[in-house]
């Protein structure tokens, strides 16, 4: 089965979503992973679907926009940024929401997370694959900042999104990780860490993570979901933005297998 491998627009931040489906297009990319933010465009259906039309690249799945840096987008209420997440979905044709499990001062949202995810999936027909998150440290300690929990591994979610990146933040095995989800695994998020307390996103390859390993589990594992490069590119001129995101490609495909 050919694992498809697309590309995150946040990997080309501060670049738009215009950059990410051009680069996409030129480097061979599968399709593209939306992150709804301030980008204008990444909020709107419509442009979305012309950016689409026009570079041959169709949009996979759709990032919710339950990020720190998104708290504005869509208004406050996390249950609207969800919901209309999954009518951009329904919108561009594309069959995964991913979203970030809530924060630990939401919680209202909290209380209802497991079940809310759970009932949208039942009525929108979209999977919702909450990802992977990690604790924030502080002064040597570890501090829970993600309700229910940072892991997905023992929560009855249905669809997960692994982050290798977040592993590496984490300090998780994701090779263990990925074993006990089984089918629950149904994206992945391909970037790199060294460790560090810092969500580094990487090119796979420049951290610790048994990235190569974890690529090469898959086929054989029976994964039928996609494979998004989602690497940090943020202080790149042109060129080297160009370059990482053509080696991160290389990478997943060679040990995919394709």
């Amino acid at each position: 089965m050919h694992i498809r491998v697309t590309l995150s627009t946040a990997s080309v931040y501060p670049g738009t979503c215009a950059t990410a489906f051009e680069l996409a297009s030129r480097l061979g990319y599968d399709g593209i992973e939306v992150m709804v933010w301030t980008d204008v465009v990444s909020q709107e259906a419509g442009a979305l679907r012309a950016l689409s039309k026009h570079y041959g690249i169709p949009v996979l799945s759709v990032h919710a926009p339950t990020l720190l840096i998104t708290q504005r987008v869509w208004g406050p209420d996390p249950w609207t940024k969800i919901d209309r997440s999954i009518e951009m979905a329904h919108d561009l044709d594309a069959p995964t929401v991913v979203l970030h499990p809530p924060f630990r001062w939401q919680k209202d949202y909290a209380a209802e997370f497991v079940d809310g995810v759970a009932e949208r999936e039942a009525e929108s027909g979209i999977r919702l694959a909450v990802e992977n998150m990690f604790p924030w440290r502080a002064r040597g300690r570890d501090l829970q900042a993600y309700l229910p929990h940072w892991d997905p591994v023992p929560m009855t979610y249905d669809h997960v999104t692994l982050d290798l990146s977040h592993t590496a933040t984490a300090g998780s095995d994701a090779l263990a990780m990925a074993a006990d989800l089984g089918e629950r695994l149904v994206h992945v998020h391909l970037a790199d860490g060294s460790g560090s307390v810092r969500d580094e996103h990487l090119v796979p390859g420049r951290g610790g993570q048994p990235c190569a390993e974890f690529l090469q589990l898959l086929p054989s594992a029976g994964f039928a979901g996609d494979v998004v490069v989602e690497v940090g590119t943020r202080k790149h001129t042109d060129v080297q933005r160009t370059e990482d995101l053509r080696e991160s490609l290389d990478f997943a495909r060679a040990h995919l297998g394709d």
